[in-house]
């Protein structure tokens, strides 16, 4: 990424203000505006998360921030209730305080002499996510958003649910949070109160994880933020972006194709990352975009912003199987609406482990499945980071235990854009019971690449409100959708689609072992073809990745990233094992040394269902000359045929001391999951 020091605004940067919300909690901010905004107001930019601006995120917001304030912004990043610097506790995601909050700070930031009354809002992930859910809400300064990585459906497309079937990334995010939202607030900001705000957050908070069990079914807890519910009530314009590896890849075209505002759609190669820094390459200007979109919708500039396409995707090429990337090698299309015209739905009958020509007449066969506990353990992230490792390997292994269906080798090139879907005509044993479909694009040495998939928890096929029962035995039709991806299949490669009854740990398993029966006769696997046009030039699109430079930090001690599958064919325990270490570093601007590991472990033992286990550990450390602060927070997760076992831990240490100690263990029925 370059560098740029000279911008067209001189900026300033408040490091430490205070913005009070309704109910007279004063929450943290960071901001960044243009010296001569003192006389010559401009429109601010808010950021809004739980993470920690004044160390944690400080390096990422250096980048942005001050770049965007130097195009004429006055720009917010301000900590959640709870979080940072920030009074009160936060105790779960996507509060109606939270938004409400949000509300008070737009309007704070709309009324300060600097600011012209014209407000964004931009983020991603979180950030993402309160900018569209605020964005619903209307509030008159708010003028337009721009969304990076997000849902715009909570239950159905987050990391909590997919499918309806639960997602390890819900155990492991409940970690994260449960950890972020415990730390202490810097005593050099809020003085000898740090301790008071600390204790206040450690009685407050608990395994995050234990509500989100408690919401199983699509109901109102899931429902409240759920952009998805009434998109009329979005009126801002949207400039949306993701990633095909992240695990948010799908909200972009639900936004392109059902809101009812000025909007723009931008998917890359990457994972989940701002794209200026995308990984894997090729990260882009996204900035540069940004800037333009302020400028056009902030401060009426008519510079092309809504001029192009609609949507801009990156078209992937072939690639072998690979944990990590530098770079996805491909080009950019663009559709100049979505849903495009152009793309077709083209459906390919399943025959006995075959993929048939659109077309073909098959007869009906019963192809039967029950897949090991092992099936999935080279399945990735559901949200890739990109650090350590955690794309999907090889898929080889992970066929073993699959129905797999292949087409004949390809005889001319084959580009999809979209999100395929599978219809399944089936019976299974049990009455909870799962299937995960994965595509794959097989090389002619046989090493096989997952394009996409896509998860159905089969008592929520009709949707997650309400699941019933299978009755064993019977035949339903079911349809699994994959997420939308970009993906050209090379002359000579072929298509694979595998289906597993389990995909453990990427998702919890179903009570029992399941068998499935697939039937062919009407069972199809529907792909979203775009034709390659001839008259089709490639195109660079976007500048280079700039922003400004970053801040300073010193590596005090280094740390380590582990993704390591373990099997113990003596007790036939098998494991995934993941380490996420930062060390210890030193945010240099405020001599704040600061530690944080994540562990994370998925264990099953053979067949054994009532054996699956999954945990995560975070040790959180501050230290500065003789303040020393650490945080250590542990859930675990077992589950029975008919119950969910919770596990969890939290300590705190003052100078080494504990001073705060509490445990839970909660047993929380199982819902048909």
């Amino acid at each position: 990424m370059r560098e740029v020091t000279s911008l067209p605004y001189d900026v300033k940067e408040e490091e430490h203000v205070w913005i009070p919300v309704s109910d007279g909690t004063r929450l943290a901010a960071r901001i960044w505006r243009p010296v001569s905004s003192d006389g010559d107001p401009v429109p601010g930019v808010l950021e809004y998360i739980p993470y920690r601006q004044r160390d944690l995120t400080s390096v990422r917001d250096s980048i942005h921030h001050p770049y965007i304030a130097g195009h004429g912004y006055a720009c917010v990043r301000v900590d959640l209730r709870g979080t940072g610097d920030s009074e009160g506790v936060l105790t779960d995601e996507y509060l109606e305080q939270e938004q409400r909050d949000a509300e008070d700070v737009l309007a704070w930031l709309a009324e300060q002499p600097w600011c012209d009354g014209h407000n964004g809002m931009m983020g991603i992930s979180w950030g993402a996510f309160a900018a569209l859910q605020v964005a619903a809400r209307r509030p008159p300064s708010l003028r337009a958003v721009v969304l990076s990585s997000f849902t715009d459906d909570r239950y159905s497309d987050d990391m909590h649910y997919m499918g309806g079937c639960l997602l390890s990334d819900s155990l492991a995010e409940a970690g994260t949070m449960f950890a972020h939202a415990t730390c202490p607030p810097d005593p050099a900001v809020v003085g000898e109160r740090w301790r008071e705000m600390w204790l206040e957050r450690l009685e407050a908070n608990g395994p995050w994880v234990a509500e989100w069990l408690r919401h199983q079914r699509r109901d109102d807890y899931w429902k409240h933020a759920s952009v998805c519910d009434d998109y009329d009530a979005v009126r801002v314009p949207v400039l949306a972006s993701s990633g095909w590896a992240d695990g948010y890849s799908n909200a972009v075209t639900r936004l392109l194709s059902r809101l009812d505002v000025p909007r723009r759609g931008l998917i890359g190669p990457w994972s989940h990352k701002f794209p200026h820094l995308g990984e894997p390459g090729p990260a882009i200007g996204y900035l540069q975009e940004v800037v333009r979109w302020w400028d056009h919708w902030l401060k009426d500039a008519d510079n092309g912003a809504m001029d192009g396409p609609m949507l801009r995707a990156w078209m992937q090429e072939s690639v072998p199987p690979s944990t990590s990337y530098q770079e996805r090698p491909g080009r950019w299309v663009a559709e100049p609406v979505w849903p495009s015209p152009r793309v077709e739905r083209r459906a390919y009958p399943l025959s006995a482990h075959h993929i048939e020509a659109p077309g073909t007449e098959v007869p009906d066969h019963r192809l039967p499945v029950q897949s090991p506990l092992s099936v999935g353990q080279f399945a990735g992230k559901w949200a890739s980071y990109n650090a350590p490792p955690d794309l999907p390997y090889d898929q080889r292994e992970e066929d073993g235990g699959s129905l797999v269906f292949d087409s004949a080798p390809l005889t001319e090139r084959l580009e999809i854009l979209g999100a395929p879907t599978v219809e399944l005509e089936l019976s299974v044993s049990e009455p909870v019971a799962m299937v995960a479909a994965r595509l794959s694009d097989i090389s002619p040495d046989g090493k096989a690449t997952r394009v996409t998939y896509g998860l159905l928890n089969l008592t929520r096929a009709d949707g997650g409100e309400a699941p019933t029962p299978l009755v064993p035995g019977e035949r339903y039709r079911a349809t699994v959708e994959l997420n939308g991806v970009a993906q050209a299949f090379p002359p000579g490669h072929r298509l694979r689609l595998s289906l597993s009854t389990s995909y453990w740990p990427l998702a919890w398993p179903p009570p029992k072992p399941v068998m499935l029966d697939v039937h062919t006769g009407s069972s199809t696997l529907t792909l979203p073809v775009r034709p390659a046009s001839g008259d089709e030039r490639p195109t660079e699109p976007f500048g280079e990745p700039e922003g400004s430079p970053r801040r300073t930090t010193t590596q005090i001690r280094t740390g380590e990233h582990r993704w390591n599958v373990i099997r113990d064919l003596v007790t036939y325990n098998q494991a995934l094992e993941i380490v996420k270490d930062s060390g210890i570093v030193r945010y240099d601007a405020i001599d704040l040394d600061v530690g944080r590991r994540a562990y994370e472990r998925y264990d099953s033992v053979a067949e054994d269902w009532e054996s699956v286990r999954g945990e995560s550990t975070w040790t959180m450390t501050f230290s500065r000359d003789d303040w020393h602060v650490r945080t250590v927070t542990r859930t675990v997760l077992r589950s029975t045929e008919s119950d969910f076992l919770l596990h969890a831990t939290l300590d705190g240490y003052e100078a080494g001391q504990r001073v705060f100690t509490r445990v839970w263990n909660e047993k929380i029925p199982r819902d048909l999951l």
